[in-house]
C-alpha cells in the first residue's frame, strides 16, 4: 500500500518521458528512405538538350544558305529602266532553278536590262520578268521574224546588232519593177522599187537543227511603217536579207 502511494505521490508535477520507438535507440532519426532513380527521366532530358543543339546548328547552316536577291519596292512600267528606288535586297533561300536575280548583279540589271513587264512591289525579281535594254521596242519600232533558206541572206556572215537590207525577191518583184518601168518610161530596173528596208537590225539569229526544214530564222528590228510590207513578202518566202555597213558609217 505504500508503495502505491509513493508512485502516485507529487500529483500531477512530473510527465512521464515519451516512449522511444521500438527498436530505435533513444536521440537516433528515423532512416531516411534511398531516393528513388529514374533513368527515362534523364534520357528524355539528354534527348531535349541534344536536340535543342540541332536546332542551333540547323538554324546557322539554313542562314548561311541564304542569298540576298532583288525585291521590287515600286511599280515599274513594261521597258523602263529599274531604279535603285524601286529595289531592295531581301534573303532567301538559295535559288533552286527560278532564276531569281542576285543583289550582287543589280549594278548590270540596272545598266543593261529594262523591265519586260510590268513589274509590282512585293515581287523577287527573275529573269523572266526583264529583258536586255536593246529589246525594249520605242515608239515606231517593231520587231519581225523572219524564215529564210541558203541564198536568202549571208549565211555565215550574220551576226546581232548587223545592219541589213530587206529586198523583195521572187515574182512578185518582177511584177513590181515591170509596172514600175512601165510607168515611168526611164528604162530603170526597178531596183528602187523592190527594197522594202535598209535600217533593219538583226535581234537574233537560230538555225533549225532538227533538220526538218533547214530554215534559219532570224529576228529584226524594223521601223513600223516597214513592218507590213516585209512580213508579207517574208509569208510568201519572197524576201531576201543583204547585210549592209551601219548607218552611222562604222
Amino acid at each position: 500500500m505504500r508503495t502505491r502511494d509513493r508512485s502516485s505521490g507529487g500529483g500531477g508535477a512530473a510527465h512521464a518521458a515519451p516512449a522511444p520507438a521500438l527498436g530505435v535507440p533513444g536521440g537516433e532519426r528515423l532512416p531516411v528512405a534511398p531516393r528513388e532513380r529514374k533513368p527515362a527521366l534523364a534520357a528524355l532530358a539528354v534527348l531535349l538538350i541534344l536536340l535543342g543543339a540541332f536546332g542551333a546548328v540547323l538554324t546557322v547552316v539554313r542562314a548561311s544558305d541564304k542569298v540576298s536577291y532583288v525585291e521590287i519596292t515600286q511599280p515599274v512600267a513594261a521597258g523602263d529602266p529599274i531604279p535603285d528606288a524601286a529595289i531592295r535586297s531581301v534573303d532567301l533561300s538559295s535559288d533552286s532553278g527560278l532564276g531569281l536575280i542576285a543583289w550582287s548583279q543589280r549594278g548590270d540589271l540596272q545598266k543593261n536590262y529594262r523591265a519586260a513587264v510590268t513589274l509590282v512591289p512585293g515581287s523577287v525579281l527573275s529573269d523572266k520578268m526583264i529583258t536586255k535594254k536593246g529589246n525594249v521596242l520605242t515608239a515606231g519600232k517593231s520587231l519581225v521574224g523572219l524564215s529564210l533558206k541558203d541564198g536568202q541572206f549571208p549565211k555565215g556572215s550574220l551576226s546581232v546588232g548587223d545592219t541589213v537590207a530587206a529586198y523583195l525577191v521572187g515574182n512578185d518583184a518582177a511584177k513590181q519593177s515591170s509596172s514600175s518601168g512601165s510607168t515611168d518610161g526611164s528604162g530603170s530596173t526597178g531596183t528602187t522599187t523592190t527594197l522594202i528596208s535598209n535600217k533593219l537590225v538583226v535581234r537574233s539569229v537560230d538555225a533549225d537543227n532538227s533538220n526538218t526544214t533547214g530554215d534559219t530564222y532570224v529576228t529584226v528590228l524594223v521601223d513600223t511603217a516597214d513592218a507590213g510590207p516585209l512580213t508579207i513578202a517574208a509569208s510568201a518566202n519572197n524576201v531576201a536579207l543583204v547585210r549592209i555597213p551601219p548607218a552611222s558609217g562604222n
